[in-house]
């Protein structure tokens, strides 16, 4: 499930990923939030906190998130990833290469710090 993190700078939006999480759901979820935010922003600051075992995850929702990364190409500003699960900072490390934009990792006891770095335009 994806549940969008309210209480976010409105320069900033943010998902929480928990239990079985869809590449559908994903792909529009992220679609819907960074159209709406790309209204009055001209660049993409993202929060992502995964909770959810890497099997539910990795299912094919990977692919959704290049797919999206691709989409935007031109409008990352900021995205931070908050877990737990050293194989999702493993994989998203290679993103740091092929998009602009900067990237950082978490843990998820430091999740006031990733807000606080990604909410800094």
């Amino acid at each position: 499930m994806l549940q969008v993190i309210n209480d976010l700078p409105l320069h900033v939006v943010g998902i929480h990923a928990y239990a079985d999480v869809t590449k559908a759901e994903y792909k529009s979820r992220l679609t819907a939030l960074f159209e709406g935010l790309l209204k009055t922003n001209k660049k993409i600051n993202f929060l992502l906190v995964l909770e959810t075992d890497i099997p539910n995850f990795i299912s094919g929702v990977w692919c959704g998130s290049v797919e999206i990364g691709l989409k935007y190409f031109f409008k990352w500003n900021k995205v931070a990833i908050i877990t737990d699960q050293e194989r999702v900072l493993n994989y998203s490390h290679f993103f740091e290469y092929l998009m602009p934009g900067k990237y950082r990792k978490y843990p998820l006891d430091e999740l006031d710090k990733a807000i606080r770095w990604v909410s800094v335009e």
